[in-house]
């Protein structure tokens, strides 16, 4: 299986942004790619999002899915959720085929603006997907070892994070998340923002970090398509299953 990202100014409309999705979705599929990530709230923005609700927001998700069908490639995406009087900060998967996969409401909220807007989730989420097990989480939730590990435990073999990471954390990228990966024995498809918006200035260097931690593939600080195949798996080099890491005693 191949995965993907795609790392992306943030956009500067809805319009923009869906032109964006559909751009990044043709050049998936001309590389084969089954499954696509794109970066933290994405529509319309991470520094975009408003409590009040957009007109045009009930017809997203139909669209969203209507591409995925269009170019036959799954795709994973920040979105904010609203439900009621609640905002979430959420991730959202397609099928290939436009059929929604899974939906995951972030729990570690970054900071007092994002705690301001957002309420946090609770519930981990994983879901299957062309014979692989793929886990969500979103920013700073992967910076933390015990929610990629609470995922590892589940079965994901693949976490898929959204994210919109700024200066000066440059250091989440280069240690944090291949850290993650390798501690768990998991694909972590970290797709980030690139340029800057709204005074924030974005890390880019987004990633694909094997089970091993290394990059399976990497972005520098510039706009384009991440894509690489997922390896098969770790039974050959002797790291245990990632349910049995937690029963492991020193001597």
């Amino acid at each position: 299986m191949i995965v993907g990202l795609y790392q992306t100014p943030q956009p500067i409309s809805l319009q923009e942004g869906i032109a964006t999705i559909e751009f990044a979705l043709s050049a998936a599929a001309k590389s084969g790619a089954d499954m696509l990530v794109l970066p933290e709230a994405f529509l319309p923005g991470y520094t975009a999002v408003s409590r009040e609700r957009p007109e045009t927001w009930d017809k997203i998700h139909e669209c969203i899915a209507d591409l995925c069908r269009r170019h036959n490639v799954g795709l994973t995406i920040g979105l904010p959720e609203y439900v009621e009087d609640r905002l979430f900060n959420s991730a959202h998967s397609f099928a290939h085929d436009g059929t929604p996969l899974a939906s995951y409401r972030k729990i570690q909220l970054f900071g007092p603006d994002e705690q301001a807007l957002y309420a946090s989730g609770d519930t981990y989420v994983t879901f299957e997907f062309k014979g692989k097990r793929f886990g969500l989480l979103i920013c700073y939730d992967a910076e933390f070892p015990e929610h990629v590990r609470h995922l590892a435990k589940l079965g994901a073999e693949v976490i898929l994070v959204p994210t919109a990471n700024m200066m000066p954390f440059v250091n989440v990228n280069q240690i944090l998340i291949p850290a993650r990966a390798a501690e768990n024995a998991v694909t972590i498809v970290y797709a980030n923002y690139c340029g800057a918006s709204a005074g924030l200035e974005y890390v880019g260097r987004s990633a694909i970090h094997g089970p091993d931690g290394y990059p399976l593939g990497a972005k520098g600080t510039g706009e384009g398509l991440l894509i690489a195949e997922l390896p098969d798996g770790w039974s050959e080099r002797g790291i245990p299953p990632s349910s049995q890491l937690d029963d492991l005693k020193h001597p």
